[in-house]
């Protein structure tokens, strides 16, 4: 059985068939701008929507179709047959002036012409108003020639009467079609109630329908007439499995993408990849392979002490480069990864350290605060106001920065600090890899690596509702990771009621551990490695003395609840305010030798010239 043989036609066009003999007036709305499927002998092709409408109607038995909106006026529609001066001829009976084939009319010529059409006698006529959420300003608040337009439609449309027509003696009104953006584009008390009009909605093409014009559009790209049956079926399969969501125009723009920039039919997700993204080269193949091949060792100089996190993160980005595990046939991001654990321990440093080793620049990934999103509405920041708010033509934070840098590590940092409404948008990004701004506009997540940041497991609740510590610096690493992964679990899952997040992160929960001591260490000859480098580059060549170091070390290192953060506040405190009081006192720059470090109600350094 051919294609068109087995071809349904779309359920919004059954029902206007079925109702046909039953209503006078009709209102389409939804999608109703999207090109739609029909069956022309063999193919399935798309067509316009007014274009299905004439063609369905005159099958139905209505001898024309004529069409209306604001700017045009008044023309026929073709048919078989049709001639120009059949055109005059009919526009003139409805007691207009045509020219060129077409009529001219304002609104209350339209409202006019409406009441002749209705009441003509002969073979049945329609009527599309197209448009016609344009022909009132707001439909709550209606000039008086508005008023009077629809008005005039209520009034006919209830003393409409069918007439049998054709062999079947089928009754059939002249009908009226409106077709409106949205149902409340149209007065609520002409829609509403209304016994003699039927509303119906043109739903986005569904699987079926996208199945059905699949194999018209595959043989339209580069190579499809040398390709295998079984490459043609293949690339049917991941046009129809790719494109959810997205109307018939967009399909056909994607054939029309591949045949303008020459992506073979081999690789219509690539053609896919273009069209949601809106840009042509692919960032992620631009990586250097080798460069995330010896990335532990770079990243290990910034992320100290956290081995297991660096190579779980790694396989992630080497999954993303690679593309490995389906994640661009799903649509969902490239990658994803909830990192947990003590405050201080690298896990936002661990995201600018990915960040740099994929786009050579720390300061390119997208970072939100989720402490800053956690009152009701906040989603709107992220995703924009809705229509008719405040701020609605800004759009949201989030959807604008991926639009503009679709290629992007995405950080959203403390995420456990975000009201729990903001969670059901990242649902979508990890699901389906999409959000909707409040414009309207789909946004797509598919090329960009998702990370979460959270201290959720540190501390618990006790049975009086106070807060404890879940896990210590003296738990070992297996305890700590088995104690938040399961705080982590029970916040998701009791405390949110939020268990699919939880499924859509799955394992990729990377736990830190605690600085230990001998991490400590390795953190504090870092940093003030960092210092005298810092110094050294205004001209004062520094240096400290063994007993010096050793006490600003115990200093530094005493407390390790505030992790590698808590050393560099210490080192902030112990070293570099000293440093520059002392070195203030200096009229000029030089070699100076830090040789004794003296602690009373503040810390002061004993420096020396060289």
């Amino acid at each position: 059985m051919s294609t068109a043989e087995s071809f349904q036609k779309p359920r919004w066009l059954r029902d206007l068939c079925r109702f046909l003999p039953l209503k006078s007036q009709f209102v389409l709305t939804g999608s109703v701008r999207d090109l739609q499927a029909r069956a022309l002998g063999e193919t399935v092709t798309t067509d316009t929507l007014n274009a299905v409408l004439a063609a369905t109607l005159l099958e139905a038995g209505y001898s024309d179709v004529i069409i209306y909106d604001i700017v045009t006026g008044f023309r026929v529609l073709e048919r078989p047959g049709l001639k120009p001066a059949d055109v005059d001829r009919l526009l003139a009976g409805l007691g207009l002036t045509p020219a060129g084939g077409r009529a001219p009319a304002g609104l209350d010529l339209f409202s006019i012409t409406m009441e002749r059409l209705v009441a003509k006698d002969g073979p049945p006529l329609a009527l599309i108003a197209d448009f016609a959420s344009r022909l009132v300003q707001r439909s709550d608040a209606l000039s008086a020639q508005e008023h009077q337009l629809f008005s005039r439609a209520l009034v006919i449309g209830q003393t409409a009467q069918a007439r049998p027509v054709g062999p079947a003696r089928a009754p059939l009104f002249n009908s009226i079609i409106w077709i409106a953006d949205k149902e409340g584009d149209l007065p609520d008390w002409f829609v509403i109630n209304n016994a003699r009009l039927r509303h119906i909605p043109v739903s986005v093409p569904d699987r079926t329908v996208r199945r059905a014009i699949a194999p018209h559009l595959i043989r339209t790209f580069p190579g499809a007439r040398t390709a295998s049956a079984d490459m043609l079926r293949g690339a049917e399969d991941e046009l129809v499995d790719d494109t959810e969501g997205l109307q018939l125009v967009d399909l056909n723009a994607i054939a029309q993408l591949a045949r303008s920039e020459n992506v073979s039919v081999a690789d219509v997700g690539e053609a896919i990849r273009r069209y949601k993204v809106g840009v042509t080269e692919d960032s992620w193949k631009k990586i250097e392979r080798a460069r995330i091949a010896s990335g532990s060792a770079e990243i290990a100089k910034r992320v100290v002490g956290q081995t297991h996190a660096v190579t779980h993160m790694l396989d992630i980005v080497k999954r993303a480069a690679t593309g490995i595990g389906g994640g661009r046939r799903s649509g969902r991001p490239r990658g994803v990864a909830f990192l947990a654990g003590p405050t201080g321990v690298g896990k936002t440093e661990l995201a600018k350290a990915v960040t740099e080793l994929l786009f050579g620049d720390e300061t390119a990934y997208i970072r939100f605060d989720m402490s800053e999103f956690s009152a009701e509405h906040a989603d709107q920041r992220l995703l924009g106001a809705p229509p008719g708010y405040v701020g609605y033509d800004v759009g949201g934070e989030l959807t604008n920065a991926i639009r503009e840098k679709p290629f992007s590590v995405v950080l959203f940092d403390e995420i456990e600090k975000a009201h729990p409404r903001i969670l059901d948008k990242f649902l979508q990004i990890l699901d389906d890899g999409v959000l909707t701004s409040g414009r309207g506009d789909r946004v797509y997540f598919s090329e960009a690596l998702i990370v979460f940041t959270s201290n959720l497991g540190i501390f618990s609740s006790s049975p009086d509702g106070t807060r404890v510590a879940n896990v210590t610096p003296d738990h070992s690493f297996a305890e700590v990771r088995e104690r938040v992964r399961s705080e982590i679990d029970k916040h998701f899952k009791l405390v949110l009621n939020r268990p699919e997040i939880l499924n859509r992160i799955g394992e990729n929960i990377i736990v830190f551990d605690f600085i230990r001591p001998d991490v400590a260490d390795q953190i504090f000859e870092m940093m003030i490695s960092s210092v005298f480098a810092d110094a050294a580059s205004l001209g004062y060549q520094v240096t400290i003395s063994d007993r010096a170091k050793a006490d600003l070390k115990r200093l530094c290192t005493a407390d390790l609840s505030n992790g590698g953060r808590g050393i560099r506040n210490q080192i902030e405190a112990h070293l570099i305010n000293p440093l520059a009081r002392g070195l203030f006192g200096f009229e000029t720059q030089g070699r100076y030798a830090i040789r004794d470090i003296e602690t009373n109600d503040s810390t002061s350094l004993v420096i020396e010239t060289e």
